[in-house]
């Protein structure tokens, strides 16, 4: 199984040195990609233009865009920004779409916010259509550059529920979901779900199954952990974020190597650690485990 590295951009203060550090490590270091999250009314800072800074000081590790609301967006502006990104990595992006759950990024965007499955569905055959070439409307020019990856890069769904599953089936190379807790059984269902869709649709080839949780580690990293996962899961509601976030164990190496082990138990191809701070001592402490 895959191990790859999030950027800490969720939490508070990743600034550019963090930024490079983290990026730096993960190519060093035995993870298979590094990435972040897209969220617009909220802290963070834009995903494209951070990945963007991770390929620029990345040789190896692929370059996860994880994920893009891509319904949210117009299809030919995601298309190009995405390609460039793979052009300035050198080919080494992978693309996770989803709808997402949080209506104000949606308002901020300037974008509806119902349909979103439907808009998926045609986004993605738009990012394909014009990554091989085709134009935005007629008579336009191609929405340039292409793609190093020939078809363009690998496209992931964040789908969890039973009808995007399907939906992802006709049309991703795999999943991208996510367990806050690294919970094991959370991450298996959500690995046999995949599986399941894709043999319904009758796809021969396996979806690639990719899954996360947060984690910190370091000095006071449980209190790290359970303020960090307040804070991002705050606009669900105060009482559930803080209920939830009580319930946060990842913040040791025992327990962050047991998920890892759960996700591998679980069957996915690819687990992804995301630190709920950008603190060197965390950086270190996530290398040692390796």
């Amino acid at each position: 199984m895959d191990i790859g590295l999030s950027l800490p951009t969720m939490a508070r203060g990743c600034d550019r040195a963090a930024t490079l550090a983290w990026s730096r490590a993960a190519d060093e270091g035995p993870f298979s990609s590094i990435s972040c999250g897209e969220r617009i009314t909220f802290h963070n800072p834009e995903m494209m233009v951070t990945l963007a800074t991770a390929a620029a000081v990345t040789e190896r590790v692929r370059v996860f865009v994880n994920l893009a609301l891509a319904p949210a967006h117009p299809t030919p502006e995601l298309a190009k920004q995405v390609a460039t990104l793979d052009v300035m990595s050198g080919g080494r992006v992978d693309l996770g779409v989803g709808i997402g759950g949080r209506e104000h990024d949606y308002l901020a965007l300037d974008s509806p916010f119902d349909h979103r499955h439907e808009r998926l569905d045609r986004a993605v055959a738009g990012l394909r259509r014009l990554w091989a070439g085709g134009a935005a409307f007629e008579g336009a020019d191609p929405v340039e550059p292409a793609p190093v990856q020939p078809g363009g890069p690998p496209i992931l769904a964040g789908a969890m529920g039973p009808k995007a599953l399907a939906r992802a089936a006709q049309w991703a190379d795999g999943i991208t979901g996510f367990s806050v807790a690294g919970n094991g059984a959370e991450m298996a269902a959500a690995a046999d779900a995949a599986t399941q869709a894709w043999d319904a649709a009758g796809r021969t080839d396996p979806p690639r199954r990719v899954t996360g949780f947060f984690y910190a580690l370091g000095p006071d990293a449980e209190a790290t952990l359970r303020s960090f996962t307040a804070e991002y899961l705050a606009i669900f509601g105060r009482s559930f974020a803080d209920a939830f976030a009580a319930s946060m164990t990842t913040s040791t190496p025992d327990t962050v190597r047991a998920a890892i082990e759960a996700a591998e138990a679980a069957g996915c191809d690819e687990v992804i650690l995301v630190p709920g701070t950008p603190d060197q001592a965390c950086l270190d402490a996530t290398l040692a485990l390796f």
